[in-house]
């Protein structure tokens, strides 16, 4: 089941590639800005139940397809791209094996404890 929830989610990486690649932008801004969803984690540097709260509001698909259907009832690109780097991350992030976060520890997460081995 592992290996059919990461081919899943690999393919919900690689739409939001394609859709991606619907925007005239150059292909770099991808890897560019893939990783600024990660930001998130600052809250934990205040402890670890404002950091999971801040780090679920940027990985949560949710909130991420609602923010690209917004912007794209407003006609912001910038805002559906926004929504589309959100859902590229957290697949990205989900086939690696990071979940939505539990407040208790940051290793602990909706699909169980990381292990770093």
């Amino acid at each position: 089941m592992r290996i059919t929830l990461k081919l899943e989610e690999l393919l919900m990486f690689m739409g939001s590639i394609f859709l991606f690649s619907l925007y005239d932008l150059a292909w770099w801004w991808f890897p560019l800005l893939i990783l600024l969803p990660d930001i998130g984690m600052l809250g934990y540097l205040i402890n670890t139940k404002v950091g999971a709260i801040s780090y679920n509001i940027f990985h949560h698909k949710g909130i991420a397809i609602l923010i690209f259907l917004l912007a794209f009832h407003m006609e912001s690109h910038i805002g559906e791209l926004t929504g589309i780097i959100l859902f590229a991350h957290s697949s990205m992030d989900r086939i690696f094996g990071y979940g939505l976060k539990y407040s208790d520890d940051f290793k602990h997460t909706h699909l169980g404890w990381l292990d770093y081995r």
